[in-house]
């Protein structure tokens, strides 16, 4: 058996959540491996939606640009009556473009060409998926955990610092942490799947017998491919027919037309709905992330976006402590994402029962995720009685500022990257915050580095911002709290000290 050299993070699962803590680890100059026991890349369309707070994430890790040319907007749902017309409407609720929010609707691409594009980035950064590789066990000590990894090439052990199980809802990590999943099966059994057909146009959602669970059929043009999504509820019993034909068959039983033709079927599958939450994210080295700490019903479409926020939450609190930030900042992770995570779950479930009971499938801002944040947790820390404005623990909103020399610059990038940022509305604290790795410094106001005529920032004189890596507030201050920032830091970033003594084998960055 081969052995192979200590790395500092194992990432166990190529979906979107494994991907996502891929990249910014990958950024952050991390060394960790990722791998995935299928043999190759999922292929199939399942968590089509990306949500207006995962377009955000996916700009700061470089790919929201090819992410929006692979995919497109959602069409109209046109809703099908039973005398043959329709009704049209649109599925998300559009709000009005603004500079802190730069992505306001939800947009379509299939989850295959979503991972796609994460491993070509993933690429980029010089790494890649390891597929046909499986975990057979693991063992953890206070060092770190010992793996054992299982591919065509035989088997090898590893010894790394942290194991991240992100390998779905059927977990066999979360297993051998004796983890418990509570939750329930919700009633409902569905199929999807991604067909080539013929008989419908591709300008809208094909929604048939909305509110009838019996007879529900849902056929939506997948954005950046030729295929249709086909989605149905189905009884809870029997195995179904998932074939071209077979999906033929239903199509015409449900609909009574027999001009919608399946020509052939690129990916299948039949499941059934279940709401569940791990009881822990974490033991000891050993963490959960995505599908194998939450499942939840497809309905509003947060399931893929929660997952890769948990990664983006997971990233640059791992990355800290392995540079020498102390180990409690991981408790974090679990403080911060099982709360959102049981949030999201009673969204999901509550949506489900909605259309069940009543039909219909608008969506707004409740689904965007641009809401969520983490006012209660131990990091978000309020000085100076701050009353407008983003408070800690809330998103930090886009805003459209001034540079020095007139030209426009957004907020987003001054905070684009791997490093927190402290939004100052004096100079008079450089003598008390100075520039150190992980941490960018700037100055707002008049003669300062950006300037805000609009207040959008809403910076009183004297009072500051400290915004996580993950776009996040994580502490305000104002005049009289100033000494405050570097005992904040203290817990968040590595000591100067140890970011020198890691020799460059894990450290921040640069920024």
């Amino acid at each position: 058996m081969e052995e192979r050299a200590e790395i500092d993070v194992l990432i166990c699962g190529a979906g979107a959540a494994g991907l996502t803590l891929a990249i910014d680890l990958a950024r952050r100059g991390v060394l960790f491996r990722i791998v995935e026991q299928m043999e190759r890349p999922f292929a199939g369309s399942r968590g089509k939606g990306l949500q207006p707070r995962t377009q955000e994430v996916f700009e700061d890790l470089g790919i929201i640009d090819r992410i929006m040319a692979a995919g497109g907007v959602y069409p109209p749902m046109r809703e099908y009556r039973n005398d043959g017309g329709y009704d049209e409407k649109a599925v998300f609720e559009a709000p009005e473009p603004s500079p802190d929010v730069p992505y306001f609707i939800a947009l379509m691409i299939p989850q295959f060409l979503t991972e796609g594009v994460m491993r070509e980035r993933l690429a980029e950064l010089g790494h890649r998926v390891e597929f046909g590789t499986a975990l057979i066990d693991f063992e953890q000590d206070d060092d770190g955990v010992g793996a054992r990894l299982k591919s065509s090439g035989g088997e090898e052990r590893v010894h790394t610092r942290y194991l991240v199980g992100a390998d779905g809802g059927r977990s066999s990590i979360r297993s051998a942490l004796g983890i418990d999943f509570p939750g329930k099966t919700l009633g409902v059994r569905a199929i999807v799947a991604d067909a080539h057909l013929s008989g419908l146009d591709r300008a809208a959602w094909h929604q048939f017998n909305d509110g009838d669970m019996e007879r529900l059929v849902m056929i939506c043009p997948l954005a950046g491919t030729d295929l249709f999504q086909v989605q149905a509820p189905i009884p809870l019993d029997g195995e179904p027919d998932l074939s071209a034909d077979g999906l033929t068959r239903m199509i015409a039983e449900r609909t009574g037309r027999s001009d919608i033709d399946v020509q052939s079927v690129a990916w299948a599958s039949a499941y059934a709905m279940n709401a569940r939450l791990a009881d822990r994210y974490r033991v000891g080295r050993v963490l959960l992330a995505g599908d194998a700490a939450h499942i939840h019903p497809p309905t509003g479409g947060q399931g893929l976006n929660t997952s890769v926020q948990d990664a983006y939450n997971l990233g640059w609190k791992l990355a800290a402590v392995l540079a020498g930030a102390p180990a409690t900042l991981l408790d974090t992770y679990e403080e911060e994402r099982r709360a959102v995570a049981a949030d999201v779950l009673g969204l999901s479930t509550q949506l489900l029962d909605r259309q069940r009971e009543q039909g219909g499938m608008r969506r707004g801002r409740d689904t965007h995720q641009l809401d969520i944040g983490y006012p209660h947790s131990s990091l978000s820390h309020d000085g100076g009685g701050r009353t407008i404005g983003p408070r800690a623990g809330e998103r930090m909103p886009d805003a459209t500022l001034t540079g020095a020399a007139g030209q426009p610059r957004r907020l987003f990038d001054v905070m684009t990257g791997t490093h927190w940022t402290l939004l100052l509305s004096s100079p008079d604290y450089w003598p008390i915050v100075a520039a150190r790795a992980g941490l960018r410094v700037v100055t707002v106001g008049e003669g300062a580095e950006l300037r805000d005529p609009s207040n959008q920032l809403s910076l009183a004189e004297g009072g500051c911002l400290l915004i996580r890596p993950d776009g996040y507030v994580g502490a305000t201050f104002d005049a009289a709290s100033s000494t405050l920032v570097g005992d904040y830091l203290a817990k968040v970033l590595p000591s100067e000290n140890a970011c020198s003594q890691s020799n460059g084998r894990v450290g921040v960055a640069p920024t």
